[in-house]
């Protein structure tokens, strides 16, 4: 087997469906391949449905929304192909893409991970001169500094024309990895239970010597926020875990004295940060907005208070964080 092309969901059906539909017609005659869903126990009746429907497609359900990283994992263990797709399920693809992405790596061995270009339906595509958190650019403020500092040399590095750019990372809705690699760098890193997996999964690469790439070549389709539009609740709930990753990333990636001092900044920063919204909130109530900032502060401060108490930065939800209690 060429590919496995491994599809993490979690109650994102119609978008799956899209998705499952773009590579049912795909028929190749060079190369061979496979999908494989896994279902991070989205418990709304669909599985069974879905698993008929598309009977030449493995599914396969996990026993809790574990995560990305752990969904992904999960489909790999039991993958037959000498290359990963790990695609989201709010995407497209189509032949041109999945053959551009096969030629391209084999034809590259430096390549560790290859994306390929990104559009919405606004037929806009998604910016990818993505840079890896670095002391001087950790931050909103601080990242915006340096790439204005640095335009000129971004601009150069990103804004070409050849068939391939490099940046530090792509994001995790589209990565293509040889097994070879995969195995290299010991798959995801399950200390997160979403986002900065894909930044964490491209730092491995990177510092084994291997290079992370996009080609121009190929383009895939890729909804705007179609994997996570939910209510209030849940939304807190994803935005809770972007500030707990960083914290994850922080303790991961630096020295003991500069994780001091991001943790420290971070902290303060979002702390202050929800607290004024949420005082703002009691005031404009009438702005649904304002409420997820007061669930973040619930949460944030629940969390703060447990990674005090246990002495750990991954999320409670993170399976590496279940093990430790196992």
């Amino acid at each position: 087997m060429d590919i496995s092309i491994i599809i993490v969901n979690y109650r994102g059906w119609k978008a799956l469906a899209e998705c499952l539909e773009s590579i049912e017609i795909i028929i190749s005659k060079t190369f061979t391949f496979e999908v494989i869903i896994v279902d991070n126990f989205s418990k709304e009746g669909q599985f069974p449905v879905f698993k008929q429907k598309y009977s030449k497609f493995t599914f396969i359900e996990n026993n809790g929304n574990n995560g990305f990283s752990n969904g992904c994992n999960f489909g790999a263990n039991i993958a037959s192909g000498n290359h990963f797709l790990f695609l989201n399920p709010d995407t497209k693809l189509t032949l041109r893409a999945l053959e551009t992405l096969l030629e391209t790596t084999v034809s590259h061995p430096e390549i560790g991970i290859l994306s390929c270009l990104q559009i919405n339906e606004n037929k806009v595509f998604y910016k990818q001169n993505n840079l890896f958190p670095a002391l001087g650019r950790f931050f909103g403020i601080s990242r915006s500094l340096y790439r204005k500092l640095n335009k000129a040399k971004l601009e150069k590095r990103f804004n070409n024309n050849n068939d391939l750019f490099y940046p530090d990372w792509v994001t995790g809705a589209v990565i293509f990895i040889s097994r070879e690699w995969f195995n290299k760098i010991k798959g995801w890193n399950e200390d997160y239970w979403l986002y900065f997996e894909d930044v964490d999964l491209c730092k491995k690469v990177c510092n084994l010597g291997g290079k992370v790439a996009v080609t121009r070549k190929a383009t895939i389709f890729h909804q705007h926020g179609g994997a996570s539009r939910l209510n209030v609740k849940t939304k807190a709930l994803t935005k809770t875990e972007v500030i707990i990753s960083k914290h994850v990333y922080i303790s991961d990636q630096f020295s003991t004295g500069i994780q001091l001092y991001l943790h420290t900044l971070l902290i303060l920063g979002v702390l202050s940060e929800k607290l004024f919204l949420s005082l703002l909130s009691v005031f404009l109530f009438f702005i649904p907005k304002l409420k997820v900032n007061r669930l973040m502060l619930k949460n944030l401060s629940v969390y703060y208070l447990n990674a005090l108490r246990k002495q750990t930065w991954i999320s409670p939800r993170a399976m590496n964080y279940l093990k430790t209690k196992a």
